[in-house]
């Protein structure tokens, strides 16, 4: 089950939300998350891997990529917004528990 962490970028102040966790919706229905998104990059780079791979495998290998891409989207997504200058801006124990499942360090808080 995807969670959803806040995330504010340092710079403009523009929130967008990230997640963590498995992505049922990118599991129903593949890449387009990705596209709703605003993900543009990634939604042609899935569909091309997902049609090419469909093409090989006659429709199966696209069940076994839809199944991986939903356990890795979510955190592939919210490492991109941290790469594009946002910051985990939900509570100290939301902003914990998402900086332990996308696998970053929290910034030591300033006294």
């Amino acid at each position: 089950m995807a969670t959803r962490i806040a995330m504010k970028h340092k710079d403009t102040g523009l929130m967008k939300d990230g997640f963590y966790g498995f992505s049922w919706t990118t599991f129903f229905f593949g890449f387009f998350p990705a596209l709703f998104r605003g993900d543009f990059i990634t939604f042609i780079g899935a569909f091309v891997v997902t049609v090419i791979i469909g093409l090989f495998t006659a429709g199966f290998g696209m069940f076994i990529v839809g199944v991986v891409w939903a356990f890795l989207y979510n955190k592939y997504y919210t490492g991109k917004l941290l790469e594009r200058g946002y910051v985990l801006a939900g509570s100290p124990s939301e902003n914990a528990e998402a900086a332990a499942a996308i696998g970053i360090a929290l910034p030591s808080p300033t006294v």
